[in-house]
């Protein structure tokens, strides 16, 4: 079933849920860790259903919880759950495949970014929509960055002014992202990569400050405090 949330109709999210979550500590896989007394993976699909230009979600799920991820979503949003891989980008791959007919605009969203607002997830496709092959939300950096050897030696000191941090969603033409990935011959962090790796240009639009990362148990303390201020 796919969500038909806007009559437009031209954005589809993915969201690539089958990670372990390593970083984070024992409990299973990261998006169906807690947050607030609900899964990170509820969190982010409630927000991302809110954003008036979503026609379309796709999860990729652990292999095993496919079942599971799908009866827990239904309650939340109309979504298409497949089986992700064992690394993201496979998980992508898989989403991008289950893409029904008609959206043009693909955003590729994490689910450890539970709190990224449904604001964000249309600013990103407003500039795809508005002509861009491929948009990153992103902050500036505010640390001070110092490149170092194998040996932890300083080389030197980077200029965090040309820096900037990356978040999700990454929105991209249907076609774009599609060719990336049929044509990927390594694994990369992140869609945009892919994409640069074709001689695409990327462009920047603003991140937002609840669009963290839930990697460790510091972020997941993090994110709790951001939820309950928004309570």
């Amino acid at each position: 079933m796919t969500a038909q949330l806007d009559p437009r109709g031209d954005v589809a999210v993915l969201v690539p849920a089958a990670g372990a979550g390593v970083r984070l500590g024992a409990g299973g896989p990261k998006a169906l860790r807690l947050l607030g007394g609900e899964p990170l993976l509820v969190h982010a699909i409630r927000r991302v259903a809110s954003a008036p230009s979503v026609s379309a979600i796709v999860v990729a799920a652990p292999p095993p919880d496919v079942e599971a991820v799908r009866s827990l979503l239904a309650p939340v949003a109309p979504v298409i759950v497949v089986a992700g891989g064992a690394e993201r980008q496979e998980s992508v791959a898989a989403a991008l495949a289950a893409v029904p007919r008609g959206p043009d605009i693909i955003l590729v969203h994490d689910a450890a970014r539970a709190l990224a607002p449904s604001a964000l997830v249309e600013s990103v496709a407003a500039a795809v929509r508005a002509g861009s092959a491929a948009v990153i939300p992103v902050l500036p950096v505010v640390d001070t960055v110092k490149e170092v050897d194998a040996k932890g030696v300083v080389l030197g000191t980077v200029d965090r002014s040309v820096l900037r941090a990356v978040q999700t969603p990454q929105g991209f033409r249907r076609s774009i992202l599609a060719a990336a990935h049929a044509s990927a011959a390594a694994s990369l962090t992140d869609d945009a990569g892919l994409v640069e790796k074709q001689g695409v240009p990327v462009t920047c639009v603003p991140g937002h400050e609840h669009a963290l990362k839930i990697t460790r148990p510091f972020d997941l303390a993090v994110a709790e405090l951001l939820l309950d201020q928004a309570q």
